[in-house]
C-alpha cells in the first residue's frame, strides 16, 4: 500500500532552537521533543528521566476514599471478595493486580469473568447470582462496570457492595456504588484521563495500601501488569502512564514474575531487551487469545501462578489457544479477501460490509482491522451466532463508524462503540440495506484521497547523522506508543545495494546506502510487494520512509531500518 506522506512540524520553529540550545542536542532531536510537547528544560528531564515520585496522588480521584476504605475493611474483617475484570488484556492484567494484592492478605477472594461469547462484556445478571450464591461480600469491578446500574442495584438488594474501576466514557447515569472510580467522569478532578483499566485499578491499591498503613512499595510491584495493560489497550504514554509504563518495562526485563517468564520461554523471548512493541505483538496477543476464544480466566490463571510448574503448564496452553487463534484469523482473512475479489469493485466502493455465519466472533475483529490496513476503507464483519447477526467494525482516519451506525439505527437492532471501533447486531432481513446505506453514507463523506492513508513523517534525515549519539538519544524516547509514536523520518536519494530478498512470510529485506554514510541493513514486515520496485530501481534513487530500531539477533545487537514506505526518485 503506498501512502501519503504528511510532514509534521511545530507550531513554533523558535521553540526548537531554543530547547536545542539548553538541552545541548541536535535540531532533529530538539524537534521530536517539541512535537511531543517537550518545549522545556524541565519538561525534557521528566521525559527521559520518568521517575515512580511523579506519579499522581491516587486520592485526586473522586470516590477513591471511599473505594480505599471500604475494599481495606474487607481486607482486616477477612470478608469473601469478588474480583469482576473483562475477557480482553486490560481486564484479565486489572483482575490479576487486585487478586493478587488481595491474596497476600490470606483474603477469601475469587475473580469473574464472563464468557465473551455466553454473556457478553461488563457486569451481567450471571455474574451477580455467581457473587449472591458464592455469598460475595464486595464486588470490586475492573475494567468494566460503568455501565452497571441495575446490576449494582441487585447486588445491594441481597446486601453486596461494589467498587467499581472503569477508565471506559461515562453515561448519563453512573451506578450507585460505594464507590465509582474513572478518571473520565466529569465531576473527577483527577489530572489524568489516560489510565487504562490496570492503571485504575492499580490507584486503587495504592490508596488501599495508604489506608492499610502500608509501604508504598508494595504495590509498585504489579507495575509488570499495569505495563502489559497500558501497551495492550493502546492508551496514551504520555504523563503517569509514560511513568507506569516504564518501570513496569523495567521490572519484566530485570525480574518477571512466574507467569509472564514461563510465557516469554514458550514464544523464546529473553527479557533485558523487551520492549512496548514486544508487548503489543508477542505477549499481549496471548493473553488476550484466551478471551477471543472464549475463555478468559485461562490468562487470569497464567498471570497469577506462584509455582514454575503451573506457570509453564498455564503458558503451554495459552500458546496453543493463541495458535487456534492464529489460524482463524488466516482462514477468516483469506475468506474475507475472496468475498471482497468477488463482490466489490474497488473503483466503486467506500465501505466493505462483509458477512459469513460461520466466522469466529472473537477473531473479526482482528480481520477488521487488518482489511482496513489493506483496503483504507471502513470496514464490517458479520457472523451469525444463536440466529442473529453480531460483528465488529474497524474504520479509517476521518470516518466516524459509530456515527455511520447511529444513522442506520433504525436497521440495526443493538450497537455501540467509538469513531474507530463498534460492534453491532441486525436482523438478517435489514443487512442488505445496511450494507447499501453504510456505502452511501461514506461514498458522500469520503473521496478518493481519503482512501490513501496519510503517513506521518517527523521529518527528513541524513543517514550520515544516524550514529551511536543520534541513537543513544532517540532510544531515551522510549517507550513508544501513543502520544509517542516511534518517530518516522524520509531520507532521500537513497541507493538499494546488492539484491534485495523477500525472507519469512513476506518480509522484505535489502540494504541501503546514501552518499556520505555507510550502509544501513533495512526490514519491511510484510512488505513483499515492494520487491519489484526496488529491485527494478536500477540506477534510480529511491527515497524511504522508515522508523529506526535495534534489532537482537544471537546475543547481537545492531541498528536497522524498518521500512514502512518506498517512492522511486527519479534520476
Amino acid at each position: 500500500m503506498s501512502f501519503r506522506w504528511v510532514y509534521t512540524e511545530p507550531e513554533q520553529e523558535e521553540t526548537v532552537s531554543t530547547l536545542q540550545e539548553e538541552l545541548g542536542v541536535s535540531q532533529q532531536i530538539a524537534k521530536l521533543l517539541v512535537l511531543r510537547g517537550i518545549d522545556s528544560y524541565d519538561k525534557a528531564k521528566d521525559f527521559f528521566r520518568p521517575d515512580l515520585s511523579g506519579i499522581h496522588d491516587p486520592f485526586l480521584m473522586k470516590d477513591m476514599d471511599e473505594g480505599a476504605k471500604r475494599l481495606a475493611e474487607a481486607i482486616r474483617e477477612g470478608q469473601r471478595i469478588l474480583v469482576y475484570g473483562d475477557y480482553d488484556v486490560d481486564g484479565t492484567t486489572s483482575t490479576s493486580i487486585l487478586y493478587i494484592f488481595l491474596s497476600r492478605f490470606g483474603v477469601d477472594v475469587d475473580f469473574y469473568i464472563p464468557h465473551r461469547f455466553k454473556e457478553g462484556y461488563g457486569i451481567n445478571e450471571e455474574g451477580i447470582q455467581h457473587a449472591i450464591d458464592t455469598n460475595v461480600d464486595l464486588i470490586v469491578s475492573v475494567d468494566c462496570g460503568i455501565t452497571a446500574v441495575e446490576e449494582t442495584e441487585r447486588a445491594k438488594e441481597h446486601g453486596i457492595d461494589v467498587i467499581i474501576c472503569d477508565h471506559h466514557n461515562v453515561a448519563d447515569e453512573i451506578p450507585d456504588a460505594v464507590a465509582v472510580l474513572d478518571p473520565k467522569r466529569e465531576d473527577c478532578n483527577y489530572p489524568f484521563e489516560g489510565l487504562s483499566g490496570a492503571g485504575v485499578a492499580f490507584k486503587l491499591v495504592q490508596a488501599t495500601i495508604d489506608k492499610l498503613g502500608l509501604s508504598e512499595s508494595m504495590g509498585f510491584e504489579l507495575l509488570d501488569l499495569v505495563a502489559i495493560s497500558i501497551a495492550s489497550d493502546i492508551v496514551p504514554i504520555h504523563d503517569e502512564n509514560r511513568i507506569l509504563m516504564s518501570e513496569g518495562l523495567r521490572q519484566i526485563n530485570e525480574q518477571p514474575r512466574v507467569g509472564v517468564q514461563a510465557l516469554l520461554d514458550v514464544i523464546n523471548m529473553t527479557p533485558g531487551t523487551l520492549d512496548t512493541s514486544n508487548i503489543v505483538f508477542s505477549i499481549g496477543p496471548r493473553i488476550n487469545a484466551a478471551g477471543r476464544m472464549g475463555d478468559a480466566s485461562k490468562a487470569v490463571r497464567l498471570l497469577i501462578s506462584e509455582t514454575d510448574s503451573e506457570a509453564t503448564s498455564r503458558a503451554h496452553e495459552l500458546e496453543s489457544i493463541n495458535v487456534a487463534r492464529r489460524d482463524k484469523d488466516s482462514e477468516t482473512l483469506e475468506e474475507a479477501q475472496a468475498i471482497i475479489d468477488e463482490e466489490y469493485d474497488m473503483d466503486d466502493a467506500s465501505s466493505l460490509v462483509l458477512h459469513q455465519p460461520d466466522w469466529h466472533l472473537g477473531v473479526i475483529g482482528i480481520v477488521a482491522s487488518r482489511l482496513v490496513d489493506s483496503y483504507s476503507r471502513p470496514v464490517v464483519m458479520l457472523s451469525t451466532v444463536d440466529g442473529k447477526i453480531k460483528g465488529s467494525a474497524r474504520s479509517i482516519e476521518g470516518f466516524n463508524i459509530y456515527e455511520a451506525f447511529k444513522e442506520c439505527a433504525d436497521l440495526l437492532e443493538q450497537f455501540g462503540g467509538h469513531e474507530h471501533a463498534a460492534g453491532l447486531t441486525i436482523k438478517k432481513e435489514n443487512l442488505d440495506s445496511f450494507r447499501r446505506q453504510m456505502d452511501d453514507i461514506a461514498a458522500n463523506r469520503l473521496t478518493k484521497d481519503d482512501f490513501v492513508p496519510d503517513l506521518r513523517i517527523e521529518g527528513d534525515l541524513e543517514l550520515a547523522d544516524v550514529n551511536k549519539g543520534f541513537w543513544k538519544l532517540l532510544s531515551q524516547f522510549e517507550p513508544f506508543g501513543p502520544s509517542n509514536l516511534r518517530p518516522v523520518f524520509a531520507s532521500r536519494d537513497v541507493e538499494v545495494v546488492g539484491v534485495p530478498t523477500v525472507v519469512g512470510k513476506g518480509h522484505l529485506k535489502m540494504k541501503v546506502s546514501q552518499e556520505g554514510a555507510g550502509t544501513f541493513d533495512v526490514i519491511g514486515f510484510n512488505m513483499h510487494e515492494y520487491l519489484p520496485v526496488v529491485r527494478n530501481s536500477g540506477d534510480e534513487k529511491i527515497d524511504i520512509a522508515y522508523s529506526l530500531e535495534e534489532n537482537h539477533w544471537n546475543g547481537r545487537r545492531s541498528l536497522q531500518i524498518r521500512l514502512r514506505d518506498v517512492q522511486i526518485r527519479e534520476p
